[in-house]
C-alpha cells in the first residue's frame, strides 16, 4: 500500500481505462458533445450581441469578439470539472467501477490519472467544438486561434485535477454545489471572462491574477484576436504546476478514502 503522499506510480495501464471510459461515452458522444456546445454558445451570441448593442468596443474589439475568448475558456473549465465531478463520482462512489478495476492489474494511481487525462480529452472535444463555431462566426483573426487547442487542453488539466480533489472528499453529490458556489461561480466573474480585469479594483486584481481561469484567458484571448499573449511561460507555468500539484494532492486523498 502506497504512502499517501507518495510520487504518482503510473504506467501505460491509465490508457486502457481512458479508452474505457471513451468507448462508454462514444454511446452518447452526439448529444454530450451538443450539451457542450449550446450552453456557451448562447452565453457567447446572447451577451455578446445583446450587451454588444449597448457596449462600445472593449480593449479596441468588439464585444463578442472580446467575449469569445473567455466563453472558450469558461466552457473547458466546465466541461472537465463536471466530468471528474458528477461522471468521476459515480464511477468511483455509486458504481464502484474503480474498485472493480482495481480487481485487475490496475493500480489505482492509474485509474486517477486516465480520469484526468479523460476529462481533459473530454473538455479539449467541447473546446474544438466551440472554437469552430466562433471561427464560423468570424470572431478570429489569424490561424493562430490553432494554437489554442493545446491551451484548451492544459486548461482541461488544470480544472480537472482540481476536481479531481472535491471528487475525493464528497460524501454526496450534493457537496459538489459548495465547489461551484463558493470557487468556480467568483472565480467566473473575476477572471476576465465577462468584461476585462481592469475594471476591478486593484487589491481584487492582484487576487484575480492568480487565478486559474484568469491564467487560461489571459492565453486564449490574445490567440484568437490574432496576437501572440503576454508572459507566455508564466501562465503555462502556472496551469501546469497547478495541475501537477492539485493532482498529487487529489491522489492522496483518494488513496487515503479507497485504500485505507
Amino acid at each position: 500500500m502506497p504512502a499517501l503522499f507518495a510520487p504518482p506510480c503510473l504506467s501505460l495501464r491509465l490508457f486502457a481505462v481512458w479508452r474505457r471510459n471513451f468507448l462508454v461515452w462514444r454511446k452518447l458522444a452526439l448529444p454530450s458533445i451538443v450539451g457542450n456546445l449550446a450552453d456557451p454558445v448562447i452565453y457567447m451570441l446572447g451577451l455578446g450581441y445583446g450587451l454588444g448593442m449597448l457596449v462600445p468596443e472593449v480593449e479596441g474589439v468588439s464585444y463578442i469578439a472580446f467575449l469569445a475568448g473567455g466563453t472558450l475558456c469558461y466552457s473547458t473549465m466546465n466541461a472537465a470539472t463536471f466530468e471528474v465531478l458528477y461522471s468521476g463520482f459515480s464511477r468511483m462512489h455509486v458504481q464502484k467501477t474503480w474498485e472493480a478495476i482495481m480487481n485487475a492489474p490496475v493500480a489505482l494511481d492509474d485509474i486517477v490519472a486516465a480520469e484526468l487525462v479523460w476529462a481533459a480529452s473530454k473538455a479539449t472535444l467541447a473546446g474544438v467544438a466551440i472554437l469552430a463555431v466562433i471561427a464560423a462566426f468570424g470572431f478570429t483573426a489569424s490561424p493562430l486561434a490553432l494554437a489554442a487547442i493545446p491551451v484548451v487542453f492544459l486548461t482541461g488539466l488544470c480544472f480537472a485535477a482540481l476536481g479531481l480533489i472535491m471528487t475525493a472528499l464528497a460524501p454526496s453529490y450534493d457537496f459538489f454545489m459548495y465547489y461551484f458556489t463558493l470557487f468556480v461561480t467568483p472565480m467566473t466573474m473575476l477572471s476576465g471572462v465577462f468584461f476585462p480585469q481592469s475594471q476591478l479594483p486593484d487589491l481584487v486584481r492582484g487576487v484575480a491574477d492568480q487565478l486559474p481561469l484568469a491564467h487560461a484567458v489571459a492565453l486564449m484571448r490574445p490567440l484568437l484576436l490574432g496576437h501572440m499573449p503576454q508572459q507566455i511561460g508564466v501562465h503555462v507555468a502556472a496551469l501546469a504546476i497547478l495541475a501537477g500539484v492539485a493532482f498529487w494532492l487529489a491522489l492522496a486523498l483518494t488513496r487515503r478514502r479507497l485504500l485505507n
